[in-house]
C-alpha cells in the first residue's frame, strides 16, 4: 500500500507541475477569452488516459501513470475514461446521468463556493 501510495504521489506531482507549466506556456502565447490551457490539458489528458489504459499492464505502472499522473494533470480524464466504460457497458442511462449530474452539480458547487466566500 506505501508503494502505491508513493507511486500516485509521484506520478501527480508530476502531473501537477506539467499541468502548470503547459498551462503558462499557453497561456503566454496564446492570450485567448477561452479557456484554452485548461481545454487542451483536458483533451491531452483524456489522450493519455486512454493509452495508458490499453498500453500499461502493470498495476503499479497503472497507479503511477493514470491515477497519479493523470489525476494530477486533470480529473476530467478520470471523468471521461468513467463515462466510457458505462457506455462500453451498456449502460448509457447511468452515463448521460454521470456527464449531467457532473457537470451541473459540478458548476453550481464553484457558484456556491464562490457565493459563500464574497
Amino acid at each position: 500500500m506505501i508503494k502505491q501510495i508513493l507511486l500516485v504521489g509521484l506520478g501527480g506531482a508530476v502531473g501537477s507541475i506539467l499541468r502548470f507549466l503547459t498551462s503558462a506556456f499557453i497561456v503566454r502565447i496564446e492570450p485567448f477569452p477561452f479557456p484554452l490551457a485548461t481545454f487542451l490539458i483536458n483533451i491531452l489528458g483524456c489522450f493519455c488516459i486512454g493509452l495508458f489504459a490499453n498500453l500499461v499492464p502493470s498495476n503499479n505502472l497503472r497507479m503511477l501513470l493514470i491515477t497519479g499522473f493523470c489525476g494530477g494533470f486533470t480529473t476530467f480524464s478520470t471523468f471521461a475514461s468513467e463515462t466510457l466504460t458505462f457506455a462500453n457497458n451498456n449502460q448509457s442511462i447511468l452515463a448521460f446521468v454521470y456527464v449531467l449530474a457532473s457537470c451541473v452539480i459540478g458548476i453550481s458547487a464553484v457558484w456556491l463556493g464562490m457565493y459563500l466566500t464574497k
